[in-house]
């Protein structure tokens, strides 16, 4: 374990953040590469991976559920050095991540016929969807355990397993995919399929590797079988903490669900021209992914040690890092869309809606990043609710005129994009305004009881 709860808090976030930037990078160069391979095979096959790879944000919705709990109620035992909590945490996680991977498995193999179909521009690209979702719905149950066992370790504030595990398993990846897709050296190409295989494949080996370093008896998170006896009360301790955190994914999902419903008339192109640029704005954010990973842990641990100081200190580093971070990206994906967009696709069209969609989308990347922070410090607090709340207020204030203006003479897609800008304004005045109150309510609180 690393004690957090001493020394500088912006050097416990640059380091944490870096074992997690790291993995971020290799994670970033396999969605890249991923594309890259994939659209080779044309558009459909383009707009059928991204159709299909949506389904990715349900499990992250799920796994965030199982894996923010974790982390806090780990980082709140390992703040208080009470070791037996945080071994308990850790196993009844485990038990809980393996029974909800067995029921998303089931509904998941069960669904996707009508899901592809569902929201794909036509038959071709359904197809597409289908064939990648057959091996890609198996690698995201074996996710669930991966993203337990990794959350369970930040909590501790030892990053670096994670780090090593998906780093090795990414570069696996990449190294399988044009293999499996145009059937080098096989002579047998899977196309789309093949892809989602080497993800399969990949995270098989991660998820063995990974579990190793809880097998030996001087591990400070190991498995105790005494453990594992359900306890219905951890469960519910849990997911209080992570459901909120979950269900903002899962309206991430709704949004995409939206916007791919949205895009059906414009054809296949519209929908490869978007999931493109989703992709190059979701390796853009991975810093301040990396960083959010960061943000939970250090500031839970000067949480449940009750170090009011600290915990602010850690939010105001995080936030200035952020903000860093997204002028760049912001700037690059303003000046420089169709270069980035280029690479991945040659046709006209396609690049046409990506540059659109980046250069509009590029405008709300600072509140972005600020949100992220923000999101993660409910999480250090143990209270993901409000960050659910301004998420909800979102995707409404989208939806609805989104919904709405799709039957008007007319429509383009950058009206959706506009309604987003102007939505992620909003919810960074309700994030900031909620977590101020969330400050004055639980550390005042905390200060004066330790007084």
């Amino acid at each position: 374990m690393q004690d957090m709860t001493h020394g500088s808090v912006s050097r416990h976030l640059v380091k944490t953040t870096s074992f997690m930037l790291v993995t971020m990078v290799f994670q970033t160069l396999y969605y890249l590469v991923d594309l890259y391979w994939v659209g080779r095979l044309g558009k459909e096959a383009v707009a059928g991976v991204g159709v299909a790879g949506n389904l990715m944000f349900i499990v992250l919705a799920i796994s965030q559920m199982l894996g923010v709990g974790t982390t806090v109620l780990v980082a709140h035992a390992c703040g208080r050095k009470d070791h037996p909590r945080a071994l308990l945490v850790f196993n009844q996680s485990q038990l809980l991540s393996v029974l909800v991977a067995a029921v998303f498995f089931v509904a998941a193999m069960a669904l996707r016929v009508p899901y592809a179909k569902g929201l794909s521009a036509d038959a071709a690209t359904a197809s597409k969807a289908l064939a990648y979702l057959a091996w890609f719905v198996p690698a995201t149950t074996l996710q669930f355990g991966i993203v337990s066992m990794g959350a369970a370790l930040r909590g501790t504030g030892n990053f670096k397993p994670g780090m090593v595990v998906q780093t090795a398993t990414v570069i696996l990846n990449i190294v399988l995919a044009p293999f499996l897709i145009f059937g080098w050296v096989t002579h047998h190409p899977l196309g789309v399929a093949g892809a989602a295989l080497a993800t399969f494949l990949s995270i098989v080996v991660g998820s063995l590797w990974l579990l190793s370093y809880f097998l030996p008896k001087d591990a400070y998170l190991k498995f105790t079988r005494a453990d594992w006896k359900p306890r219905p009360d951890l469960w519910n301790a849990l997911l209080k903490v992570g459901l909120p955190a979950g269900a903002e994914f899962g309206l991430m999902a709704v949004y995409l669900f939206i916007i791919y419903a949205l895009s059906r008339p414009f054809g296949a192109a519209a929908q490869a021209g978007f999931g493109i640029g989703m992709r190059i704005m979701q390796a853009g954010f991975m810093p301040v992914v990396a960083l959010g990973f960061a943000v939970a842990p250090v500031a839970g641990q000067n949480f449940g040690a009750r170090l009011k100081d600290r915990v602010l200190r850690t939010f105001r580093d995080a936030v200035t890092m952020a903000v860093g971070v997204m002028l760049v990206l912001a700037a690059l994906c303003h000046l420089a869309p169709a270069a980035m967009m280029h690479i991945f696709s040659t046709d006209p069209q396609v690049i046409a809606v990506g540059v659109e969609y980046l250069r509009i989308i590029s405008w709300n990347f600072i509140a972005s990043g600020i949100i992220f922070v923000a999101s993660s410090m409910f999480q250090a607090m143990g209270n993901t609710v409000p960050s659910l709340i301004s998420s909800f207020v979102r995707i409404f204030v989208l939806a609805i005129p989104a919904i709405l203006l799709s039957h008007v003479a007319g429509f383009e897609l950058r009206w959706i994009w506009y309604l987003s800008v102007a939505s992620v304004t909003l919810q960074l005045v309700l994030s900031l305004f909620l977590l101020r109150r969330e400050f004055r309510l639980r550390l005042d609180v905390q200060s004066a009881a330790a007084a």
